[in-house]
């Protein structure tokens, strides 16, 4: 049985929240080149998987000064599937076996690559001892679900089979990943759980993309402000399920809203903004953890829309958000009592 987050017919609907006085200005701006409903429009697409005209991520972002090590390496994806790629970034001063965050990159399941989120996630691991593992999967609609988890999937476990040879703990394997990647991060925990899989020691969720069905309150209010409105959603939910999106044949691994169980999960981070589609669906899977007895942290950021610390990082709320996730990461890796 699944149960939808929420019913709009059923529950007053006010107007979106306000969006964060700082982050409004730079929202404007961002609307200009990638409009709400951006992803809604195929013709979009191929401009959208070339950043939108953004240049490259100069390599000495990834190395900072020394700080990591880079390379990329193919390794064999999932049975009969191609082989995948996946950007290992080692810090340079580790003498033990590191953990290790894998991550699984945005883009609506459309567009995005290896390299997209990862300085982000560098500037939270940097000095810490911790490794970054990202993976390069297929994307939909040429590839539609299971092959982009599958693909992540088969990325992972790879990288615990491989973890001494790397330099890496597989005891200590964290999931991470923000929108689309934040819901496949999620998705791999509940495929680790059910196959046996590498045992997770937790999942940083940012802003996930978790249900196909695009119906919870937050998904009506925020139409066509911010960014990834409610027809991007829809449109990044069909290109990965096709005709199966918002019916009951949706595999939980595609969208991990759709789960029954949320028991045995590694504890979570999970962060949305309260301006954004995803609101509602984030806030429902936390509590949905917490009913199943696991354990969660959960931060509404007030005014914030999608992606905000990555696309508005200056402002105090951004700020805010990103110094969350540290301490947080620290607990985890201390009450590992390594």
């Amino acid at each position: 049985m699944t149960t939808s987050v929420s019913d709009p017919a059923r529950t007053p609907v006010g107007p979106p929240p306000p969006f964060d006085t700082e982050l409004a200005a730079p929202l404007a701006a961002i609307n200009e080149v990638l409009p709400p409903n951006a992803f809604a429009d195929p013709a979009n697409l191929a401009f959208l998987r070339q950043g939108m005209g953004a240049e490259p991520i100069p390599e000495e972002v990834f190395t900072r000064d020394g700080a990591f090590t880079v390379e990329e390496r193919t390794v064999p994806g999932p049975l009969g599937a191609p082989d995948i790629s996946l950007l290992i970034c080692r810090p340079t001063t580790s003498t033990t076996p590191t953990p290790v965050i894998y991550h699984t990159h945005g883009g609506g399941m459309i567009s995005g690559n290896n390299r997209g989120g990862v300085p982000e996630l560098l500037n939270l691991i940097d000095g810490l001892g911790v490794a970054l593992v990202s993976v390069e999967y297929r994307l939909a609609p040429e590839t539609p679900h299971p092959g982009p988890v599958e693909d992540c999937y088969a990325g992972l476990v790879w990288t615990a089979e491989h973890a001494e040879e790397l330099g890496f703990d597989p005891q200590r394997v964290i999931v991470a990943g923000a929108s689309a990647g934040g819901g496949l991060a999620a998705a791999l925990a509940l495929l680790a759980r059910d196959r046996g899989g590498p045992a997770l020691l937790a999942q940083l969720v940012m802003y996930p993309m978790l249900d196909d069905r695009n119906d919870t309150v937050s998904a009506h209010q925020m139409a066509d402000l911010g960014v990834w409105d409610r027809a991007s959603n829809e449109a990044g939910w069909t290109a990965l399920l096709g005709e199966a999106r918002g019916t009951d044949d949706v595999s939980p691994y595609a969208a991990p809203a759709r789960a029954t169980d949320l028991s045995g999960l590694p504890p979570a981070y999970i962060d949305v903004g309260s301006a954004e589609t995803f609101r509602d669906e984030a806030v429902t899977y936390a509590s949905r953890i917490w009913q199943a007895g696991g354990q969660a942290e959960l931060h509404v950021w007030p005014g914030a829309f999608h992606g905000f610390d990555q696309m508005a990082p200056d402002a105090a709320v951004s700020r805010d958000a990103c110094a969350a996730r540290l301490p947080w990461l620290r607990r985890i890796l201390a009450a590992d009592g390594k």
